[in-house]
């Protein structure tokens, strides 16, 4: 009969097994910890101290908003090679359009600030805003505004869709 011998166990297979599987463990945790802070740096705010202290503020102009009881639509055509249309249309209680405002648009990435994409508006008409932007498909949050001589008269963000 050919019988093999089984090797025994000795303390350096030990010491080696256990130093292979250390090894391993930390090198894939050295791998994800590096991969997760490469693509996301976990940073939502530049700086959350001032972004408290803005809140109260926040909080105060969305009142005044709600108060005023503004009419504003807002609606994103996508177009061919990337291009969506923006078109604004804003009335105050009594239907009277808001005329003569700046509007501005943001294309917020919900994932990375950096992707973000300003839009800049037009007035076509009395409370008729028009704007354009290149983004790519996906979601994306629509942050808008609209102020006359500095002072906000508006603001909504909302998630839109880019198909």
């Amino acid at each position: 009969m050919n019988r093999t011998e089984a090797r025994p166990l000795t303390g350096r297979m030990v010491l080696a097994m256990m130093l292979a599987f250390f090894a391993v463990i930390i090198g894939v945790n050295a791998f994800m910890a590096h991969e997760a802070l490469s693509t996301f740096r976990g940073v939502d705010a530049d700086s959350a101290y001032r972004a408290g202290q803005q809140f109260a503020h926040e909080v105060a102009a969305a009142e005044a908003q709600d108060a005023e009881h503004l009419r504003v639509d807002a609606k994103v055509t996508p177009v061919t090679d990337g291009v969506a249309l923006l078109d604004v249309v804003a009335h105050d209680a009594s239907g009277t359009p808001l005329a003569r405002l700046s509007a501005t648009a943001i294309f917020a990435r919900p994932t990375d600030r950096h992707l973000d994409v300003t839009v800049t508006m037009s007035e076509q008409a009395p409370g008729r805003y028009h704007g354009a932007a290149a983004i790519a498909p996906g979601q994306w949050d629509l942050i808008l505004e609209l102020s006359r001589e500095g002072e906000r008269r508006f603001r909504s963000k909302n998630r839109v869709v880019i198909k």
